[in-house]
């Protein structure tokens, strides 16, 4: 199995490292030929349009393809946005991915980022979330699994087999949400 993690900018080298702690292969993804062969694919946060704006290069075009055929996505910050079939202020259309609409840095700006614990549905009540300028979904489509909340706003789901957070769980040394993507969206399904 190997698992991308999109390189354009923002916390790649944290995901590649909470991936490889986990025994998953991994390849970071800068061209659209580092797509081919792909299992899974993790969107790391950062600044949703500046990644937007570096994947114009085909990989959006591309990464829309492989959303509408089951790839298995984690989007977590900006990666959530761009996954997101609708976001609020976002300058260019996202993945469509799962049907959730986000608000753009609802979580304030960066002086106001937090960290805190969450109880995350079917992986653990005490699971450490690290917020910096993050969406929160404001919409959840019928198809749509919500699994945590802050601030009575969704902060992680998952619809099929993507899965997205507002917070970062790469910056904290809990393996638990990656574990879960994995286990739960990429190798479950395989089988």
């Amino acid at each position: 199995m190997i698992v991308g993690v999109l390189g354009l900018q923002g916390a790649v080298r944290e995901h590649v490292h909470s991936l490889t702690r986990l025994d998953v292969e991994t390849r970071v993804v800068k061209r659209v030929d580092d797509l081919d062969g792909l299992d899974a694919l993790v969107l790391p946060g950062g600044e949703s349009s500046t990644i937007s704006l570096l994947a114009e290069n085909g990989i959006l075009d591309r990464l829309r393809e492989m959303a509408k055929g089951g790839l298995p996505m984690f989007g977590t910050c900006a990666g959530m946005i761009l996954l997101a079939r609708e976001a609020e202020g976002r300058a260019t259309p996202g993945l469509d991915a799962i049907d959730i609409t986000v608000s753009r840095n609802a979580s304030g700006r960066q002086v106001d980022s937090f960290e805190t614990t969450l109880a995350i549905d079917e992986i653990g009540p005490d699971v450490p979330a690290v917020f910096i300028r993050a969406p929160y979904a404001t919409r959840i489509g019928p198809g749509v699994t919500p699994m945590a909340h802050h601030s009575d706003f969704v902060v992680m789901a998952r619809e099929g087999r993507v899965l997205v957070s507002s917070f970062h769980p790469e910056l904290t040394d809990d393996l638990r949400v990656h574990r879960y993507f994995i286990e739960e969206l990429v190798k479950k399904e395989e089988n």
